[in-house]
């Protein structure tokens, strides 16, 4: 498949909320990536459900909900309620992660988990086959525009790996230090959705960077 873009809304400027939406509107961005931090599970805290609602009515594009927080269980339905297309929870904060999994599948949304840095993609052995997308964390979460983590890359190969012949259709999504200087590396590693926040928002050109991003073709030099 072709590589998706997911700017951040994380990283918007929250006085022009609408502004930056419309902007993502009109882009080749094909998500809105909406991260959820509940400074109890990552030490930060971002929004709740008025504001994911407040973005779903504007958006033109699905939601993807990144939920970096402690028992999402709880909070499955009202995310979806609130406009969450895609759902996507930690392997570090569920106890049950099939149970969750299935819960979300259910409700009718992609469902995703996400591994922090230190999290090996072995422990996805046994669940490969019934996630539709894994979020994998090339920063520590809970705070944008860290310095992207080497390792990542041979995550994702280990990833694409795993989920050859098991899962060809999963979405192989990076968040954290992305920007033009290695998405290509990201794409050609076995990603295929980039989440970008401070590289799109603080550019002088958002959409041009946004459109950038999208335009990369990792294989162009391929025979």
């Amino acid at each position: 498949m072709n590589h998706l873009i997911a700017p951040s809304v994380l990283a918007a400027d929250f006085a022009n909320l609408q502004r930056d939406i419309e902007l993502i509107n009109n882009s080749e961005a094909d998500w809105f990536h909406v991260d959820i931090m509940d400074g109890v599970f990552v030490p930060n805290i971002s929004f709740g459900f008025p504001v994911v609602e407040s973005i779903a009515r504007h958006a033109t594009k699905p939601l993807d909900v990144h939920l970096m927080i402690t028992d999402p269980d709880r909070y499955l339905e009202t995310f979806k309620n609130a406009g969450a297309t895609n759902i996507t929870v930690h392997y570090e904060a569920c106890t049950h992660l099939h149970r969750t999994i299935d819960a979300i599948k259910k409700m009718g949304c992609t469902a995703g988990v996400a591994l922090n840095p230190h999290t090996p993609i072995s422990l996805l052995e046994d669940i490969i086959e019934d996630v539709d997308l894994v979020l994998v964390m090339s920063v520590n979460p809970g705070f944008g525009g860290q310095k992207f983590i080497k390792h990542t890359y041979q995550k994702l190969h280990t990833l694409k790996a795993l989920a050859a012949g098991r899962n060809d259709s999963l979405y192989i999504e990076v968040d954290g230090g992305v920007n033009l200087t290695n998405a290509t590396s990201l794409v050609k590693a076995g990603a295929n959705v980039l989440v970008a926040g401070n590289f799109v928002f603080s550019s002088d050109n958002p959409m041009k960077t946004i459109n950038s991003l999208k335009e990369l073709d990792p294989f162009s030099n391929l025979i």
